[in-house]
């Protein structure tokens, strides 16, 4: 029995570092990635609102293909620290990182390949939908409890998917749609359709047209789920009422037992006198 034990233990998949070891580099991965996204949202941010052809700009192209270094980096060494019997579930779970990381736009440059100006644009944003994936995996790995780590990084999700969506919608509407005048107007605009309440504004281009489908079909997919936030909270909050509740009878009932026994036992003293 203790010779098959040993079998065991010695075909069981072990990785060569330690947790504490593996927790630190991933803790250190996490904290570079968050920095480059919240750096390439500045960088396009910056571009949009200046109306710089990003193309041009070689400063913003070295910093992307940098980042999408790091970001295809800490896939292969997430992959890598992940046990060797799991490897496979990570990968399926987590293939889209690694597509949406590839350095579309260095490639594009580089071999001089003719896309239309709406495709290209949509494609300098796939390393910042990466950087936004990354912030909602690392804010519900940073969450106190499951629940809270789904809804905030959800919450995220949406709260950067509109800000993303109105830097679209402004440089593409902007030449075009009288009615966008600032990208204040845009995000506004973003902010009515992913609450589905809609908006009196139209959008002229194909970009925009799509961001209006995408934004409401995010916010059918959304916002139940603060629905179900705010159920489990009152849940639980109504959970923790009953056990204090039930707290409270129990010393009820053991301070009503007490007495009783005390004045019980008064009666069984003063029997032999009235005797």
């Amino acid at each position: 029995m203790k010779d098959m034990e040993k079998t065991t233990l010695r075909r069981a998949p072990r990785h060569r570092l330690s947790p504490h070891a593996r927790k630190i580099i991933l803790d250190v991965f996490h904290a570079v990635i968050l920095i480059l996204s919240v750096a390439l949202i500045a960088f396009i941010s910056y571009d949009t609102f200046n109306n710089i052809p990003f193309l041009d700009n070689n400063v913003y192209m070295t910093f992307q293909l940098f980042v999408c270094v790091v970001f295809i980096a800490d896939f292969f060494v997430e992959l890598w620290l992940t046990p060797k019997g799991s490897r496979g579930s990570y990968f399926r779970s987590r293939w889209f990182f690694l597509l949406m990381s590839i350095p579309f736009l260095n490639i594009i440059d580089a071999y001089q390949i003719q896309l239309t100006p709406d495709a290209l644009y949509f494609a300098r944003f796939l390393p910042l939908a990466r950087g936004a994936l990354a912030l909602a995996i690392v804010l519900n790995y940073i969450a106190s409890n499951r629940i809270t780590g789904i809804f905030v990084s959800y919450l995220s999700i949406m709260l950067l998917t509109v800000y993303f969506a109105g830097l679209i919608f402004y440089e593409r509407e902007q030449p075009v749609n009288p009615g966008v005048t600032s990208y204040w107007d845009a995000f506004w605009w973003c902010s009515l359709e992913a609450t589905t309440l809609g908006s009196s504004l139209n959008p002229v281009t194909l970009a925009g047209k799509l961001l209006a489908v995408v934004l409401s079909l995010m916010g059918i997919v959304m916002f139940p789920l603060f629905t179900v936030y705010l159920s489990s909270l009152i849940l639980k909050s109504r959970s923790v009422l009953n056990m204090l509740n039930i707290d409270r009878h129990n010393v009820k009932t053991d301070a009503s037992s007490a007495t009783a026994d005390t004045s019980g036992g008064k009666k069984v003293g003063e029997t032999p006198e009235n005797a």
